[in-house]
């Protein structure tokens, strides 16, 4: 009996280390384009500014009475 058992022991670390291995490679793929380093790259420049609408939206709290 001890024999299968370690079989099935050895098994699962192999399988345990394909997952592992697996995980860092997706991790690795994941972390390596991070949004801030997007972000200094340029990615979001041709999007229009928001200050305009943040401001209209600030002025309508102000007429119906809300704090901005």
């Amino acid at each position: 009996m001890a024999e299968p058992a370690k079989r099935v022991a050895q098994r699962a670390e192999e399988r345990l280390e394909k997952v592992a291995e697996t995980v860092r490679e997706r991790f690795d793929r994941v972390t390596d384009g991070r949004f801030s380093d997007k972000v200094r790259d340029g990615r979001f420049a041709d999007q229009t500014d928001h200050g305009v609408d943040r401001a209209r939206d600030d002025e309508r709290r102000r007429k119906q009475g809300g704090s901005t």
